[in-house]
């Protein structure tokens, strides 16, 4: 499963190229998150966060094939 950066840093736009920016793991799951808390109420945070690396590790599994 590949977890690489999502908006890695280069010369071309401006960033600190040894900055790797956020993992494409972690935007899945931010991703995943937004919509979680948009239609859930009383969820706790652990649930949740299970849950949105799970919809993310799925996003990366699917993308490699």
């Amino acid at each position: 499963m590949s977890n690489e950066p999502a908006f890695p840093g280069t010369e071309a736009n401006g960033l600190n190229s040894g900055c790797s920016g956020m993992t494409l793991r972690d935007y899945f799951a931010a991703a995943a998150l937004q919509g979680i808390l948009a239609n859930t109420e009383n969820i706790s945070p652990h649930w949740c966060a299970i849950r949105c690396y799970a919809f993310a590790d799925a996003m990366l599994e699917e993308s490699e094939k």
